[in-house]
């Protein structure tokens, strides 16, 4: 029995990993408060060097070594690097839980009778394919890992019977209520703080790191040009598009947007921090080259109130609701079966 989830693999390699949500007060509030529950993992059991071909057995249906390598396998794709020796025992122990986890849970989909039409099985296939730039590509992939699209479908089936199993098991327990809003922003007072932000431009003149003082004079003196410019009165935005080196923020007149401390290197985030309002600085120096920045607008740091964040607190709430209620379906299916680990 394939155990693990190809599914999951496919869209966690398909998809960025940058999240705009990660940026959110709420976010970093959650994030916060949950590393401040957390407390430091007891040392796992020692997994063998040599693992046989049967690692567990679960309400006698067994796990196979084949099953667990191929599990193993999928964590390191998407982890980049394979499991770092000092970590082998804590991350083996991780996966052979999860395994055992999804095993009970598709015995007790089997159990259950939970069907999937086989519509819901193309859409969900038809969206892997997607993830990829061609369907060449989409077949070089299951060559590459030895499998047949039956087996990919078998597999989606499997994890999407799991999925409805699970919603259909805790859909009525995840519902966030306002009391449990209010007591989240109230005992986090310290994680919705926004501090001290900046909105500034700049011009930047750049310097290769490995330029001779000749090449670095030449840029200095390029540098104070446009900062007589600047401070002439000459449209800056109109001096950023024609002579700043950034990409990111030349088309755009040089404006940065706003930024909170610490977030630019020190002496271009110093610079910003102590200008007035509509003040041009002096040349800045930083590892990239040199800066001429333009203070536009000062934000006072605050407070951001709940009415502002309600949203994403809700939905961080339901996301830990789901896991929670999630995770005790899961160890109860464990509890009333009989597993045995035998690694």
């Amino acid at each position: 029995m394939r155990v693990l989830t190809l599914i999951v693999a496919l869209v966690i390699c398909g998809c960025s990993k940058t999240s705009t949500e990660a940026a959110s007060p709420a976010a970093a509030a959650a994030g916060a408060a949950a590393g401040s529950q957390a407390t430091p993992a007891a040392p796992a059991k020692p997994v063998p060097a040599q693992i046989p071909d049967v690692v567990a057995r679960v309400n006698g249906e067994a796990i196979s070594k084949a099953d667990f390598d191929r599990a193993v396998q999928n964590l390191e794709a998407r982890a980049g690097g394979p499991v770092p020796p000092e970590q082998r025992d804590q991350v083996l122990r991780g996966v052979l839980d999860q395994v055992v986890g999804y095993t009970v849970l598709v015995q007790e989909g089997r159990a259950r009778n939970v069907t999937v039409p086989d519509s819901e099985v193309d859409a969900r296939i038809a969206q892997v394919r997607g993830q990829f730039p061609s369907e060449e590509e989409f077949t070089k992939m299951l060559a590459e890992r030895k499998l047949t699209l039956d087996q990919v479908k078998s597999d989606v089936r499997r994890d999407l019977t799991i999925t409805k199993l699970i919603d259909a098991e805790i859909a009525s327990k995840i519902a966030v209520t306002p009391e449990q809003v209010n007591d989240f922003y109230a005992k986090n007072p310290d994680q919705f703080k926004q501090g001290e932000s900046v909105r500034a431009s700049h011009i930047l003149i750049s310097v290769p790191k490995d330029a001779d003082a000749a090449a670095k004079a030449q840029a200095r003196t390029q540098a104070e040009t446009v900062l007589k410019d600047a401070k002439g009165d000459k449209d800056f935005a109109a001096l950023a598009k024609e002579h700043s080196a950034d990409p990111g923020s030349a088309a755009n007149g040089g404006d940065l947007g706003f930024f909170q401390q610490g977030q630019m290197v020190g002496p271009f985030n110093d610079a910003a921090f102590t200008l007035p309002p509509g003040t041009i600085s002096d040349l800045v120096e930083t590892e990239f080259g040199f800066h001429i920045i333009k203070v536009i607008e000062k934000k006072e740091g605050r407070i951001i109130p709940l009415e502002e964040v309600k949203p994403q607190v809700e939905q961080y709430l339901e996301r830990l609701n789901r896991q929670q209620q999630t995770d005790a379906f899961v160890n109860g299916l464990k509890a009333k079966g009989r597993i045995e680990i035998l690694i």
